[in-house]
């Protein structure tokens, strides 16, 4: 069966950054609604019409995938209002951040903190690959027809990632 609109296929890949380190191996393979919300458009593009065993390989800028830096979703926030042993490269859910943080910090993305200082944290609510352009190697495993149940979710439902092209109503998109 050939990759088309409203199939699940599986996939296997190498993700790497434009210099050729390796930021993510799929080894084992995992399943993706094409048509729906699991796959940004460019590799849904890249992959109509091929079978299983065909390897793809494309290139990302920013824009079809992450996205662009965005400084706006910097936060310096007073390192006091955090638990005790906070580090650098811990994430918070928005919606737990502690009361007294910025009124500007949208509570319906995730923040990692980017940088400690004596007094203050660094929050960062950018995905960590955006601003990246990225180099995608993928290996198709399996194509199969959607069920009616993941066309009408809009996903094959591993719970791996969902893609948002648009952020939802007064939030981010990542």
């Amino acid at each position: 069966m050939e990759i088309s609109e409203q199939c699940v296929v599986g996939l296997t890949w190498t993700l790497k950054d434009t210099l050729g380190d390796i930021l993510d191996e799929l080894d084992e393979p995992v399943e993706f609604l094409v048509g729906g919300d699991d796959l940004f458009d460019a590799i849904e593009a890249a992959l109509q019409g091929h079978e299983p065993g065909a390897r793809v390989q494309l290139h990302l800028e920013p824009e079809q995938a992450f996205g662009d830096f965005n400084d706006k979703l910097l936060f310096l926030e007073p390192l006091s209002l955090f638990p005790p042993g906070t580090e650098a490269g811990m994430t918070f859910d928005g919606a737990a951040l502690p009361s007294g943080v910025s009124a500007d910090i949208a509570r319906d993305a995730i923040y990692t903190v980017s940088e400690i200082y004596p007094e203050h944290l660094v929050l960062d609510g950018n995905h960590p690959l955006s601003g990246i352009a990225l180099r995608l190697d993928l290996t198709v495993r399996s194509v199969r027809e959607a069920t009616e149940d993941e066309i009408g979710r809009g996903t094959a439902g591993t719970g791996f990632f969902k893609i948002a092209s648009t952020p939802p109503e007064g939030g981010l998109l990542h």
